[in-house]
């Protein structure tokens, strides 16, 4: 690009598209020739003048590649040098990872008394997340992630019981076993003083690949929480599902373990990795000792206390002078740090099955109260370890590559939720000991579709026949962005069943943490529609009827498997035919007889809805429903389901002049 520069009235044409060191030689030495003939006209490479051009040619090439380079190590996607890739990664959320720590599923036991020939749960303990355990081969540490609490047996966290001890048939002790996840690395502590406070104060572990900051606690028992920026003041916290903790929630112990809480905190720290691989924690900006942790600016502050006076309608405030709360955080002062980490990680922490059985230290919790102290110990002394597969996963850190890439994915992510996929996702990602959520499905509100005038209305007497109370309709208030999530959970027997208000409240509590200022999500129950299923086929010569009928059911089944269908999901009559004919000796898939006569459909879908019989109570006009081979759910959100496989799945083997073969 040229461009013509005016200077002293007189007019010189500049090429801007230089880049390297020829260009910019033959860019003087045209410059020289055109506007200075007389000047200087010796171009010989020896010439003095075209040292001077060469000189300036290389100043020019240098700072140009330096230009380019600076702009390219300032984009994530061409960053090539290791701090500016971390530097940028970090900004954009994502924390690169320097080491990657061997992962196992350990099994857990402990032996408990027996009570009347049961078990006596009430001995059952609670081993705290990180608990250490040794590998018998190289001493490896590895540290449990989770809870281990004996006292529940929920489908997502089983507990295995088995009797240990008997005598003369009568069993005294029993033996329990659940699994828990753990992963390597060394522990260390670091202490580190802190005297007058000092703004985003920094620390640097010494050891480098660090795997997790454990535990950062100060002289005074004072807990400090990780958080993943500065601004954010509430971290999630857990407490046990009993009696003390919440007498109205206890009953809901079987499917919510934990009750999900969040907790605001002023003492929090974020780490970040530097170019060295060593992790630096970084504290906040606050030193009062006020321990007002809200954005309550002060009018006094502001503006003028005087009544009526407009001076500083229009004066430009910066927002900082009257916020200065500790909404960053605490700036530690007068006090000793304690952080407790893990670091190491590596192909080396990878070790073979039953090789982790040695421990190395555990923190039990038990309501021991009016129980034997003995009995207690014997408990405690009872816990084992052992991995019944290999710890994997040991490895290096993350390439710049991996970094780049993985830092990418992590900023379109964006930590939160903004369409119905994150809503789901998020839904789904609830740790299972605040609940078991099974399935999830997102519609937008209904209350969008239905004139003003009807959520307007009042309360008649038909809506309080059809079960509408004034609370109800009350509450439906229409909001444009409001959502409707309809969720499901799974019970002891892994059937679906509505969640309890304990799940509800935990989801309602995570998704808060994600979700935007200005949706709205309303939690309800999704209808379970119970299905039986019959159907019969017709055998090739030469099979054996019996073994085909079997495998015939087990194919139905395998369809059916609650875990594969979700909510608003058709049942489709050719893919289940389509599954029959797969089974090795089916000839083909006939009407089966229903009441002593030949139906219309090759495959019968009956609705069970009866609640004396176990099931939902849901009845559903399965005939009203089919359209062309394919049985569509209820306009409210629902989901089919076989509650019952081993008897609500019929099949009939038929011979070949179309009787019914037992």
């Amino acid at each position: 690009m040229a461009r013509t520069s005016v200077k002293k009235n007189k007019v010189r044409n500049v090429n801007y598209l230089n880049k390297d060191f020829d260009d910019f030689r033959n860019s003087l030495i045209d410059y020289a020739k055109t506007y200075f003939p007389n000047t200087y006209n010796d171009f010989n490479e020896a010439s003095p003048g075209m040292m001077f051009i060469e000189m300036a040619s290389y100043v020019g090439d240098v700072l140009s590649y330096y230009l380019d380079s600076q702009f390219r190590e300032s984009l994530l996607p061409f960053a090539e040098e290791k701090r500016n890739v971390y530097n940028i990664a970090q900004a954009l959320g994502y924390k690169p990872k320097v080491t990657s720590p061997a992962n196992v599923v350990l099994d857990v036991f402990q032996t408990i008394p027996a009570l009347n020939g049961k078990p006596d749960y009430r001995y059952a303990l609670t081993i705290k997340a990180g608990a250490k355990v040794n590998s018998a081969t190289n001493g490896t540490t590895f540290r449990t992630t989770e809870d281990v609490n004996f006292k529940f047996d929920t489908l997502s966290d089983q507990r295995t019981t088995t009797i240990f001890e008997s005598d003369g048939g009568t069993p005294t002790k029993f033996l329990l076993k659940k699994r828990v996840k753990a992963e390597s690395g060394q522990i260390a502590k670091e202490f580190f003083d802190f005297r007058v406070a000092q703004k985003y104060s920094e620390i640097v572990l010494e050891n480098s690949d660090v795997i997790e900051i454990i535990s950062c606690t100060d002289s005074d028992g004072n807990k400090w929480y990780e958080v993943d920026s500065l601004a954010r003041d509430t971290i999630f916290d857990d407490i046990e599902n009993n009696s003390t903790n919440d007498p109205t929630s206890v009953i809901s112990r079987d499917t919510s373990p934990y009750i999900l809480k969040l907790k605001k905190t002023s003492r929090r720290f974020t780490t970040f990795i530097n170019e060295d691989d060593r992790t630096i924690l970084r504290f906040g900006a606050g030193v009062s000792d006020n321990p007002d942790e809200e954005i309550i600016p002060n009018p006094d502050s502001v503006g003028s206390n005087l009544p009526g006076s407009p001076s500083y309608l229009t004066t430009a405030f910066d927002p900082s002078n009257f916020l200065k709360t500790k909404t960053f955080g605490l700036a530690p002062a007068n006090t000793t740090l304690t952080i407790e980490y893990s670091y190491g990680g590596g192909v080396d922490d990878n070790v073979n099955s039953d090789d982790i059985t040695f421990k190395a230290g555990q923190t039990f919790e038990i309501s021991d109260n009016n129980l034997s102290a003995t009995l207690v110990q014997d408990s405690k002394d009872s816990v084992n370890f052992n991995n019944p597969l290999p710890a994997t996963g040991g490895g290096g850190g993350e390439s710049i590559r991996d970094v780049r890439e993985n830092a990418l994915a992590y900023y379109q992510a964006q930590q939160r939720a903004v369409t119905k996929d994150d809503y789901i996702v998020r839904a789904y990602s609830l740790p299972a000991k605040y609940g078991n959520i099974a399935k999830v499905h997102l519609v937008q509100d209904d209350q969008l579709n239905k004139p003003t005038e009807e959520l307007d209305r009042k309360v008649t007497t038909q809506d309080v026949e059809n079960g509408l109370t004034i609370k109800q309709l009350a509450a439906r208030v229409p909001n444009p962005l409001a959502m409707n999530m309809y969720t499901l959970g799974y019970d002891s027997n892994n059937q679906l069943t509505q969640l309890s208000s304990v799940v509800k409240e935990n989801l309602k509590t995570y998704l808060s943490q994600y979700r935007l200022v200005t949706d709205a999500i309303n939690i309800k129950d999704a209808y379970i529609i119970d299905i039986a299923v019959d159907f019969a086929v017709l055998t090739k010569v030469g099979f054996n009827k019996n073994d085909i009928l079997l495998r015939c059911i087990d194919r139905v089944k395998d369809y059916f498997d609650v875990t594969r269908w979700q909510i608003g999901q058709p049942i489709i009559i050719a893919d289940i035919v389509y599954e029959l004919s797969l089974v090795d000796g089916v000839s083909s898939v006939v009407n089966p007889l229903v009441n002593g006569q030949r139906s219309a459909e090759q495959i019968v879908i009956t609705n069970k809805f009866k609640p004396s019989e176990g099931y939902s109570g849901n009845a559903f006009d399965i005939p009203s429903a089919t359209i062309n081979g394919v049985i569509y759910t209820a306009l409210d959100p629902s989901i089919f389901q076989v509650r019952f496989p081993d008897t609500d799945i019929k099949g009939t083997v038929v011979g070949d002049n179309l009787g019914i073969t037992e």
